[in-house]
């Protein structure tokens, strides 16, 4: 190890503060410094390679330094780099806006821009709340919450907290946050029944909660198809139609957080599409531009974006922004992106994939510690148990799955846990071959750990 190999991972460990890290516990370990990334590959500072597992968090579309984004990006900077959206346009943004509007499910005109999925679920969240005081704030007086599912996760701004339920993360904020109302999720392995009997039971519980409280929800917000960070908790089919239904049946807008689940993660440009489910508001983020630079989208419908037109005394214009909103550079990777899907066939190419995703990890049923393997499309959850027939986990402190993942690690992959559940999120564009050794990998990683 070089000095300055090590000085920077002195400088690592003396001043930057991780996300979602017991920093108490980092300093002890030895650091990974990433350096640059090819295609599948990250590479750190002292010349190791790993497959990116984890899609570097759930952004990587078409892999490392692609040459045709880079050029993309390049030809951006050449022109111009930034200027505000408040007061003026940009031609990137006008294009993307465009672009999104044609191949978002629905009527989804209007484009809002931030640059992070929490922000996106925000402005989503004071849209919908505005909406119903533009319509009549007398008739309307009532509608101040909104309505999300058990272990939801949607972001980490106070706003976005407000409508998750994973206590882990939130509760330590509870005095700072505005109240929702928690709906029942469907988690089959761990609920009785048969996982139409889960969902119809689920279902019948939000209409409960919908007839009583209908007259105060502004909006429910659902990620479609798959809970994430709750653990790939895959929904069944129909249960996001039924919501769909449901929300339309009782007057209450449908917010779709499309943030992880979008372009092209579950096996469709996007989630809703799959059970023909046409959101009011749409968050997008992650993968909106490869996984290049940050950006993020709320997408309303005319019928949103209606409400919020009128005279400057009327007080109806959406009083939000941010300092970046329709970044050039970003919005021109974006643009990018949505053309490389099309022109590489990258959706078909995801749903083939998956199904060899599906095959290989068949083998990790036969684990003594393994008591669910989740996928839809590729995203992919290995729930860890220390006894399959009563389900019951690990004790925290032991940390097997950090211990996993710094094994798997070793062996030239990265992948990250969620509580208890492994994740694989390879690179969507990812050869068959690199996801395969991935899957490998985790097995080898998982049988050394719990087995010895």
């Amino acid at each position: 190890m070089t000095n300055h190999t090590q000085q920077l991972k002195q400088y690592d460990k003396t001043h930057v503060w991780h996300p979602f890290t017991q920093m108490k516990h980092y300093i002890n370990e030895d650091p990974l410094v990433i350096e640059r990334g090819e295609g599948s590959y990250l590479f750190d500072i002292e010349g190791n390679k790993y497959l990116d597992g984890y899609a570097s968090l759930w952004v990587n579309v078409h892999g490392h330094n692609d040459s045709e984004l880079n050029q993309a990006i390049h030809n951006q900077i050449e022109t111009i780099s930034h200027s505000t959206l408040l007061g003026s346009a940009n031609v990137p943004s006008i294009l993307l806006a465009k672009a999104l509007a044609d191949i978002t499910p629905g009527d989804l005109s209007k484009v809002f821009y931030s640059d992070t999925g929490a922000a996106a679920v925000e402005i989503a969240l004071k849209i919908a709340y505005q909406y119903w005081k533009n319509i009549d704030p007398v008739k309307y007086a009532e509608k101040n919450t909104f309505i999300s599912l058990k272990e939801a996760y949607h972001g980490d701004t106070v706003g976005a907290v407000s409508v998750g339920g994973m206590a882990l993360y939130h509760r330590i904020f509870h005095p700072l946050l505005f109240d929702r109302i928690e709906t029942s999720a469907p988690y089959p392995y761990r609920m009785d029944g048969t996982p139409e009997e889960i969902s119809a039971r689920c279902l019948d519980n939000l209409e409960s909660l919908l007839k009583q409280h209908h007259h105060k929800v502004a909006g429910l917000i659902i990620e479609p198809l798959v809970q994430g960070a709750a653990g790939i908790i895959v929904h069944p089919e129909g249960f996001l139609k039924g919501v769909a239904r449901l929300c339309k049946k009782y007057n209450v807008l449908l917010i779709c957080d499309e943030v992880a689940v979008g372009f092209g993660r579950t096996g469709s440009l996007f989630a809703s599409e799959q059970e023909e489910a046409e959101p009011d508001l749409l968050c997008l983020g992650k993968g909106i531009t490869g996984g290049y630079l940050p950006l993020a989208a709320t997408l309303a419908s005319e019928k949103v974006y209606s409400a919020f037109l009128g005279e400057a005394s009327e007080d109806k214009t959406f009083y939000h922004g941010h300092t970046y909103t329709g970044n050039q550079l970003a919005c021109s990777a974006a643009l990018k992106n949505i053309e490389l899907i099309r022109e590489r066939q990258l959706i078909q190419d995801i749903q083939r994939k998956a199904l060899v995703a599906a095959r290989e990890l068949e083998k990790l049923k036969g684990l003594a510690a393994v008591g669910d393997v989740r996928q839809k499309g590729l995203m992919i959850g290995i729930e860890i148990v220390k006894d399959q027939k009563t389900k019951a986990l690990f004790p925290r402190d032991m940390q097997i799955e950090h211990q996993i993942i710094l094994d798997a690690r070793k062996r030239g992959v990265i992948v990250r846990p969620l509580g208890p559940v492994i994740t694989i999120m390879p690179i969507l564009a990812m050869p068959d071959e690199h996801l395969i050794e991935i899957i490998d990998t985790v097995h080898r990683a998982i049988k050394a750990v719990t087995e010895g």
